[in-house]
């Protein structure tokens, strides 16, 4: 079974999580692009549809969504979104598309965070994918001496900036034993806006799709 397809089995597999009436929160990716094609048949199910990045607004509005501002609405019911890698612990890297920060601002404001990804990101322990760090522009030269000091190797995703106008800086070589603690330490840098570990509000449910089966943590 190629990729393409155990992340389509991914994305079908949250449809039992999502409820008539409920605010959705979608997140951003290849995976997530397979779960917007799966609800399009389902648009007039929900009472709004909260979007974490352009690049995911664009698509949904050419499915027929309406898509809300986090400000209009009270809550998130659900937030379904893929990962980079992720742990039986349900502690995630994200950001390799560069919306992390306004992932993470939905996965906070989410009642429940699904995660859907295939069996190729999940890992033992995270840090062999490069650890998406957004930094305020005139900070990346401060924030990336900050991270040689504590062990990783930065390097600049030259040419990008994020919807929120914002540089990311790409951390290779971390040694992620403790994903809480690492996040916690990295928020303290100024000049981070957002690091990409999802460990202080890891997912609450975590579909893995392989060859053979669907496997729920």
């Amino acid at each position: 079974m190629g990729q393409d397809q155990k992340k389509r089995r991914a994305a079908v597999a949250a449809l039992p999580y999502l409820k008539d009436g409920s605010v959705l929160g979608v997140g951003t990716g290849s995976t997530v692009e397979f779960f917007i094609e799966t609800i399009a048949e389902q648009r007039n199910i929900y009472e709004a549809i909260v979007s974490s990045s352009e690049r995911s607004t664009e698509k949904l509005i050419a499915a027929g969504f309406e898509v809300a501002a986090l400000s209009d609405v009270a809550a998130i019911d659900v937030y379904v979104d893929g990962a980079d890698e992720a742990t039986k612990h349900k502690h995630l890297i994200k950001g390799g598309g560069g919306a992390l920060t306004r992932e993470k601002v939905l996965a906070a404001a989410a009642r429940r965070f699904v995660c859907i990804v295939d069996d190729s990101k999940l890992v033992a322990r995270l840090g062999q994918f490069p650890l998406p760090v957004e930094v305020v522009p005139m900070a990346r030269s401060f924030v990336s001496r900050q991270l040689i000091k504590a062990g990783g190797q930065p390097i600049w995703r030259e040419g990008f900036v994020t919807d929120n106008g914002n540089e990311i800086i790409d951390v290779h070589n971390l040694n992620i034993s403790n994903p809480v603690e690492m996040e916690n330490r990295f928020n303290q840098i100024p000049g981070i806006v957002t690091v990409g570990l999802f460990a202080a509000r890891p997912a609450d449910t975590l579909i893995i799709a392989s060859d053979s089966d669907i496997r729920t943590i």
